[in-house]
């Protein structure tokens, strides 16, 4: 199965007037051809940052993207000129953000909006492009689409202005999807639906999807391939059925218990003791040191490099002797 996008070191830093801030740092993955991968963690260990790195989207701030590459076919996506970035970004990957309101101009019609990626990058014609968008609005399970076509975003509820945003995405038939915890401030019903047309619209057009949730029950049930992120790194992947069955690192395993499982009561809900660090006091270490039960000496002092086990499961963790496991390379 061949790779849609290849990530090769992948940093980005932002300059605060407090100092540097490594909001991604080092990152390197793969993507497959018809292939789901789900970037978990809590907020603020770089998932979102991740993914607008990829597209271009944290240049021309205080943000700086390094890395070796960013293969998207035989393109770097680190080295490809503005123009070029433009023409990938919403044709050929497309990227659904947190919050639909504020993604969405509150001064356009919906039909307007979801008519301007066919029109910039399929140069079609205006009546063309009004007809695909009222077909769009209805294949994303919207009624009386010529209504919404013609309605404001205020106007939609969340759920309607999600579908909306999935419909724009894949308007011009992406190879990639980049979905940011797309399910986001919609009820469990809502998310069901929207979860079900993603696979739906996965499996009919072949597209590979690059999920970022902090949603566990999103992974179990949307993901073929998990990596699991902690202040700016990596620190666990694998299959997602070899991740919930065996996670290794104490960061995974904690997010594991914390979710709650159906049938099962308990007194209280288990939570990670601490937080994340501050990304300005970050130190060589295990960045997850502070809040690990099985803390060594080595963790306070060495940052553990990803390491892949017999499996093919890559952990970054001391708990696994180099004489166990393969370097990740």
């Amino acid at each position: 199965m061949s790779n849609v996008i290849e990530v090769d070191n992948l940093s980005t830093r932002f300059e605060t007037e407090d100092g540097v801030v490594k909001a991604v740092d080092g990152v390197s993955f793969r993507v497959r051809s018809g292939e789901t991968v789900c970037i978990v963690g809590e907020s603020g260990c770089g998932k979102s940052v991740t993914a607008m790195s990829l597209l271009g989207l944290v240049e021309g701030t205080s943000g700086l993207v390094t890395g070796d590459r960013v293969a998207f076919g035989d393109r770097d996506l680190l080295r490809v000129s503005p123009s070029e970035l433009r023409t990938i970004r919403g044709h050929e990957i497309a990227m659904i953000f947190q919050e639909p309101m504020t993604s969405l101009n509150p001064v356009l019609t919906i039909g307007e909006q979801l008519m301007e990626p066919l029109r910039e990058h399929l140069r079609m014609s205006r009546k063309a492009a009004r007809a695909r968008a009222i077909e769009l609005i209805g294949r994303v399970g919207i009624p009386r689409a010529e209504q919404i076509f013609a309605s404001y975003p205020h106007e939609l509820s969340g759920g309607m202005l999600q579908r909306i945003m999935i419909a724009m995405a894949v308007s011009c038939g992406p190879q990639l999807l980049i979905a940011d915890e797309p399910t986001t401030a919609l009820d469990v019903t809502i998310q069901a639906q929207i979860l079900d047309m993603l696979r739906e619209l996965k499996d009919e057009t072949g597209m590979s999807i690059l999920l970022i949730t902090h949603d566990l029950g999103v992974v179990a049930e949307m993901a073929d391939y998990v990596i699991v992120m902690y202040s700016g790194k990596i620190v666990e992947e694998g299959e997602v059925s070899e991740l919930f069955e065996r996670p290794r690192h104490p960061y995974t395993q904690g997010l594991l218990r914390s979710k709650p499982v159906l049938g099962q009561r308990a007194e209280e809900l288990y939570s990670i003791p601490g937080q994340v660090p501050d990304p300005l006091e970050l130190t060589p270490s295990c960045y997850f040191h502070d809040r690990c039960a099985h803390c060594m000496d080595i963790c306070t002092r060495r940052e553990p490099e990803l390491k892949t086990l017999a499996g093919g499961q890559k952990v970054a963790c001391w708990l696994y002797e180099p004489a166990e496991v393969e370097t990740h390379g």
